[in-house]
Parts: structure tokens; sequence; C-alpha cells
């Protein structure tokens, strides 16, 4: 398992979030950690990138639906 050299601060401040955002989806993916500094696998570190850019499209589909 490699690491992807990328903690979860490193991720919430790529994608403009909370470190506890993403502790949250770390908790809801079962990925474990340490503390925020923690160093993720890169297994680890693309299901949270892939859930925060599914969830931000989720948002701009359903803003786009309401628009007139």
């Amino acid at each position: 398992m490699g690491f992807a050299d990328l903690s979860i601060t490193d991720i919430a401040a790529e994608y403009d979030l909370a470190d506890e955002s993403v502790l949250s989806l770390c908790d809801q993916l079962g990925i474990s950690y340490k503390d925020r500094q923690t160093n993720l696998a890169l297994e680890d570190a693309k299901a949270i990138i892939s859930l925060i850019l599914s969830q931000r499209s989720g948002v701009t589909a359903s803003k786009t639906e309401t628009s007139p």
C-alpha cells in the first residue's frame, strides 16, 4: 500500500473544507487516522477526494435543476 503524502489537513486545505469535515468523511468511509496530520494511504486519499467531488457535483446539479 503506497502513501499519497497527503494529510487530512492537506486535503481540507486543498478543497477549502474544515479539518472536521474531512475527519467526518474518514469516519464515513471507515478510514482510520491518528490525528489531522496523519498521512493517508493513496487509496484512502483517492476515496476521500472522490467523495468530496461527487458531493460538490451533486450540489451543482441540484442548483442547476432548480434554477429557472
